[in-house]
């Protein structure tokens, strides 16, 4: 019966994704849609069973935890539907509301958990509990995500389209941790949202209803489902909003409003106690050092809450969240899988230094700004608290797609391909010579 119910569904949104106006719109074929919509439901059964069957050793029993709690969730629906529309917004620490950047006692803290429980107990409604069945449910819903970004991205780099498409579906770590069920996929689906809203809304000038109705549904999701990126999101949102006013001094702009915010970052706690932001991330990087150590644990400095020892631990910050893993840290198939993407991801940068092309306008240009900027800010962020390089690798899978897009697109892929071309027909023409 979970057979035919999956072929079912399967059907259902294979067909609405060739219907739903948000993904049509895309210029993409009803064949290309399909697919993209089956590569995400076969990355996320994957993660399902690598969960299942290999949880402890990729440190990924936290899907299946997710499933059981939400079954749990689905009965309380029908045993008590009163306690089960209000216990979402119920504080159980009397003073958890207040602590925003807290890890215990905190209802934020459980939020994250609890409204994805929630979200995956409406899919077993219709899925009668069967993890793989919510599989396709989640993939349909989290494929707004990336169909934002690529219409966004195509309409910056019209000539790039299938560079566009490939960097936005097909960079494995973004599709598998984004496809799998954990909060990955809403929190890139709400930070897609945020940047499709803005970006068409201050190109055309107009924002209805709907658009600031899709902003806020994508800023709730990101605060709901991971706080302490709203943080790094909001400065990010202002810099780009501020210099769209002033399009030839995009740059200029964002260097000096994220200095500001940098020492607004350091400062705040003199305004407010609570705005301890360098705490928050100190409390934040001990409460990962007392999780249970994993196979893919690694030791950090300690970080205090100051200028100089953030300053002193940005190399470590830098290269834990943007270079790991190495060779020397590959464990299992994930973490061989992370470290061959990541020196790829190096070898493209490196193309992107020495080719690339520079023909794109100034408002364009802001819109790969607030992409640097804010995933840079991230980046730090979880290279200052997190000591785990599979928590790393999941963590910075969100925000792939923002850096590899620009520096796709910007790469003068021809220039290449021309030059290895020549030399290769230099070597030829020498070896025919001699």
């Amino acid at each position: 019966m979970e057979y035919l119910l999956f072929v079912a569904w399967l059907v259902v949104f294979a067909w609405l994704v060739t219907r739903v106006k948000f993904f049509t719109r895309t210029g993409l074929s009803k064949p290309q849609l399909v697919i993209i919509l089956l590569l995400k439901v076969m990355a996320g059964i994957f993660y399902g069973w690598i969960g299942l069957y290999y949880g402890s050793l990729a440190q990924m029993q936290d899907t299946w935890g997710y499933h059981i709690n939400s079954i749990q969730e689905y009965h309380l629906l029908f045993n008590d539907p009163g306690e089960y529309f209000t216990n979402l917004f119920r504080d159980p620490y009397n003073g958890g509301v207040s602590k925003f950047f807290e890890t215990t006692d905190s209802y934020w803290n459980d939020l994250k958990g609890n409204m994805f429980i929630k979200v995956l107990s409406v899919f077993n409604i219709f899925s009668f509990g069967h993890y793989y069945i919510n599989v396709i449910f989640y993939s349909f819903i989290t494929l707004m995500g990336p169909i934002a970004i690529y219409r966004v991205m195509t309409d910056v780099f019209p000539a790039k389209k299938m560079i566009v498409l490939l960097a936005t579906f097909l960079v494995p770590s973004f599709l598998y941790w984004t496809s799998g069920i954990h909060k990955e996929g809403l929190i890139f689906t709400g930070i897609s949202l945020v940047i499709y809203c803005i970006y068409f809304g201050t190109k055309e000038k107009r924002f209805g209803i709907k658009r600031i109705l899709c902003l806020i549904i994508g800023l709730l999701l990101v605060l709901a489902l991971r706080n302490f990126i709203i943080i790094i999101l909001i400065p990010a949102i202002v810099a780009w909003l501020i210099a769209n006013q002033r399009p030839k001094y995009g740059l200029a702009i964002f260097s000096s409003l994220y200095l500001l915010f940098g020492i607004l970052f350091f400062t705040a706690r003199y305004i407010h106690p609570k705005l301890d932001f360098p705490q928050a991330v100190v409390n934040k990087q001990q409460e990962f050092k007392k999780l249970e150590p994993g196979n893919s644990t690694i030791p950090m400095k300690d970080l205090e809450p100051t200028i100089m020892s953030f300053l002193k631990n940005t190399p470590q910050a830098i290269t834990l969240s943007a270079i790991r893993p190495y060779p020397s840290d590959v464990r299992h198939i994930l973490s061989l899988a992370a470290a061959i993407e990541i020196n790829v991801l190096i070898f493209m940068f490196l193309l992107f230094i020495f080719w690339r092309t520079n023909t794109y306008n100034n408002e364009s240009k802001n819109l790969i700004y607030f992409c640097v900027f804010f995933s840079i800010t991230l980046l730090l962020a979880i290279g200052f608290s997190v000591n785990n390089l599979g928590a790393i690798v999941r963590y910075r899978s969100v925000i792939i797609p923002l850096l590899v897009i620009p520096m796709a697109a910007y790469i003068n892929w021809n220039q290449i391909l021309s030059f290895f071309v020549n030399n290769i027909r230099n070597k030829n023409n020498i070896s025919n010579s001699a």
